[in-house]
């Protein structure tokens, strides 16, 4: 079993706070361990909303419990209409994830039975330890560039897959392939943008993040894979359009790579087009629903390349011939 960052993190940073309010000498000094470990959150973003909601939050509940039990008193019931009046203002002041945070200093102030000021300067310092220490432990982040460039491997390769399964049912009307690979790159978008949503939220001061439009550009890819499937399979039996389509998908798939070269597939799409346009014209009604097909796939495909196209500056320089290069 992995164990992850968050909960080394926790390890850690526990025995320090508590370690610090023992050292100082504060009351309840178990319960900047407690603060600590509901404060470690999996980002950097939520780190700092996080001691934020809670310092507030704890803030209120210090206010409230010294009206409430001075006022009131010390009795169990108290503690349950002081709530009912407390979690209101916490959800009108947007802090409600400070709610379990600050209900330990609720019960310490509780518990003490006479809220003092040098008690309640106390406690304030609690929630300044408990609370800072995770904010600093939660500054160390690791990098999950290795992850993400493991889920564009990941999708690149089950894309190659999904061209050449193309390919290979126009040549020869293969129906073995089961299509599994177009749900399993959905996994694999859905899991690579959380990533990179947990990646930004590192990296307060940065605004885009050098994989998001990669994965967003590879989704609306596969919604197209998506929508050409049907058109591939209104193909007629190898004849000369059909072979040089899947000559075409071929190329695309064994080139599929981060690289921006779609502009060398786009002059041969264009090519293709040119050389479809010479063929004689449909003289049947199935022949007619063929090349509306045909045409309606040739746009598809043209949608996929001006993506890439438009996602990166071109690596192409000049006039270079097509060998198999990235798409």
């Amino acid at each position: 079993m992995k164990i992850g960052s968050r909960t080394i993190k926790t390890a850690i940073g526990t025995p320090i706070s508590i370690s610090i309010a023992q050292v100082l000498g504060l009351t309840n000094f178990v319960s900047a361990g407690i603060l600590t470990i509901l404060c470690i959150q999996p980002s950097r973003k939520r780190s700092v909303l996080s001691a934020w909601h809670r310092f507030l939050a704890c803030a209120v509940a210090a206010i409230f419990s010294v009206i409430f039990f001075e006022l009131i008193g010390y009795h169990p019931i108290v503690i349950g209409s002081m709530l009912i009046c407390f979690i209101p203002v916490t959800v009108w002041l947007k802090v409600t994830p400070g709610i379990a945070t600050s209900s330990v200093i609720i019960l310490n102030l509780y518990s003490a039975h006479n809220i003092s000021y040098s008690f309640i300067i106390d406690q304030f310092l609690i929630i300044i330890i408990g609370i800072g220490t995770a904010l600093l432990v939660n500054l160390y982040m690791p990098s999950l560039d290795n992850q993400l460039k493991q889920k564009q491997d990941e999708l690149e390769n089950h894309f190659q897959i999904i061209l050449n399964e193309i390919a290979l049912y126009i040549r020869n009307k293969n129906e073995n392939w089961d299509g599994k690979e177009l749900s399993i790159c959905e996994d694999i978008l859905q899991d690579a943008m959380n990533l990179v949503s947990l990646d930004k939220e590192n990296h307060l001061l940065r605004n885009k993040h050098p994989y998001y439009d990669y994965f967003m550009m590879r989704n609306k890819q596969l919604e197209l894979l998506q929508k050409m499937l049907p058109l591939v399979s209104r193909l007629p039996n190898r004849d000369s359009i059909s072979l040089k389509i899947a000559d075409f998908f071929e190329k695309l798939g064994d080139a599929v790579h981060p690289g921006n070269t779609a502009t060398l597939y786009l002059d041969e799409l264009e090519q293709l087009q040119k050389s479809f346009d010479q063929e004689e014209l449909p003289k049947t009604k199935e022949e007619f629903e063929t090349r509306a097909n045909l045409f309606h796939l040739l746009h598809e495909i043209e949608d996929y390349l001006l993506l890439k196209k438009k996602f990166k500056k071109s690596d192409v320089t000049g006039k270079k011939r097509l060998k198999k290069r990235p798409e």
